[in-house]
């Protein structure tokens, strides 16, 4: 079960990590200019560590994306020290996140069964 802090710890960390995308702070070349979605933000029960679930926006390529991020992590957690006022700053791991993919399969899935073709899966 997932306490009221960590919860609100969660959401102001999603928060400034969305600030930070957008107001285009992160100087990597394979995050200039990318429009990206912090979806979910999980903290462990310490504080002490937190995983943001990251997708571009439009779709394809979260991996990469993902990749990116991690590299670029020392500055988004020095960043985040400025803007959040915790005790312990959380470490930050950014993960793909597949819940659009797997939405979107089944919004396919559900549109030929209502079309009434066979396809296998």
């Amino acid at each position: 079960m997932v306490s009221q802090r960590q919860q609100r710890v969660a959401e102001e960390i999603r928060h400034v990590l969305a600030s930070i995308i957008q107001r285009g702070e992160l100087k990597d070349p394979e995050l200039m200019g990318l429009s990206v979605t912090v979806s979910e933000v999980r903290v462990s029960p310490d504080l002490k560590n937190a995983t943001a679930f990251i997708a571009p926006l439009g779709g394809g390529g979260s991996e990469a994306l993902a990749t990116a991020m991690n590299r670029a992590a020392p500055f988004i957690r020095m960043r985040l020290g400025k803007e959040l006022s915790l005790k312990y700053l959380p470490k930050v791991i950014f993960e793909a996140d597949k819940s659009f993919d797997y939405a979107q399969k089944i919004e396919s899935i559900l549109a030929q069964s209502k079309s009434g073709s066979k396809n296998d899966y």
